[in-house]
C-alpha cells in the first residue's frame, strides 16, 4: 500500500558558515493513512522542526516530503498556502482560538474559508460539536470555558474540513492531567471513528502512550522506534519511559 506521507532524507540546517546547526539530519520515515504517530525527544532534538517541515511552516534544506504523489518541497509559497489550507489541520498548545467568536463560530470559520453550501457547513459543524462533546458550550466564548474544552474546540476546527493529516504540537502542554487524558482519549476516538491521521509532537510520556507508534529523536536523527501493537497502554507507557530514560527526555506528568 502506498504510504500516505513519505519523508525522504530530510535535512534542516540553520545558520551560515561555521555557525550552522543541524536541526534535522537525514530523517526518513513513512506514515500510513489512519496512523497515530508520536514524536518524542529531549529539548533540541529536532522534533518541533520536523513537525514544522511536515506542516509546510518551514522548508527543508534538503530531501523530499511526499503527501501521496505531491512533493511539497517542490511547491511555491502560494501553492504551499493552498496545500496547507486544503490538506492539513493544526492543534497547538495555545489553542489559537478567536476570543471574539463563540466556540461554534470558531469551528464555522474554518469551514467558511473553504466555501460550501450553508446547510452542509452547519451539518458538519454540528457533527464535530457532538463528536467532541462540546455541543452544550457552542454559544460560549473561549474565555468562558476550560482549557480542555478550548482544546477540544481546536480539535473540532482542525478536523472539520477532513484534512489528510492532523498536526499536533504539544497539545496537552497547557492542560491539567485530567484534561490531558480527556484530550488524548478524544484523539484516539477521532483516529478510530474518523480514520484521522495524526502526527503529534510531545514531551509527555503519558500522552505518547495513546499513540500507535512513536519515533524518538536525538540530535536530529531517529534513533529508536516503538510500536504499540496490541499492548495495553500502561505497558506501552512503561516502554516509553524506558527509552526516554536513555535520552534525558523523561517527563512523568
Amino acid at each position: 500500500m502506498e504510504p500516505y506521507i513519505s519523508v525522504c532524507d530530510i535535512e534542516k540546517y540553520y545558520g551560515i558558515g561555521a555557525n550552522v546547526t543541524k536541526a534535522v539530519d537525514r530523517v526518513s520515515f513513512n506514515v500510513a493513512q489512519g496512523e497515530f504517530v508520536g514524536v518524542m525527544g529531549a529539548s533540541g532534538s529536532g522534533k518541533t522542526t520536523l513537525l514544522n517541515l511536515l506542516a509546510t511552516i518551514d522548508r527543508a534544506t534538503a530531501g523530499h516530503i511526499f503527501y501521496g504523489k505531491t512533493d511539497i518541497t517542490a511547491l511555491s509559497d502560494d501553492m504551499l498556502a493552498d496545500f496547507r489550507r486544503e490538506n492539513l489541520g493544526f492543534v497547538f498548545q495555545d489553542y489559537n482560538l478567536l476570543d471574539t467568536l463563540t466556540i461554534e463560530e470558531n469551528i464555522l470559520l474554518a469551514l467558511a474559508l473553504q466555501g460550501g453550501r450553508r446547510q452542509d457547513v452547519q451539518r458538519r459543524c454540528d457533527e464535530m460539536l457532538a463528536l467532541l462533546g462540546i455541543a452544550d458550550i457552542r454559544d460560549k466564548f473561549p474565555y468562558q470555558v476550560s482549557g480542555g474544552q478550548k482544546q477540544r474546540c481546536a480539535c473540532a476546527r482542525a478536523l472539520v474540513n477532513h484534512p489528510k493529516l492532523i498536526l499536533a504540537d504539544e497539545p496537552t502542554g497547557a492542560l491539567d492531567s485530567h484534561s490531558a487524558q480527556v484530550l488524548m482519549e478524544t484523539f484516539t476516538q477521532l483516529n478510530s471513528s474518523e480514520n484521522a491521521t495524526i502526527f503529534m509532537v510531545t514531551h509527555d510520556a503519558f500522552s505518547a502512550s495513546y499513540c500507535g507508534r512513536i519515533l524518538f529523536l536525538k540530535d536530529g536523527n531517529i534513533f529508536h522506534e516503538l510500536v504499540r501493537g496490541k499492548k495495553e497502554r500502561k505497558l506501552f507507557f512503561q516502554e516509553i519511559l524506558d527509552v526516554l530514560s536513555l535520552t534525558g527526555g523523561v517527563h512523568y506528568e
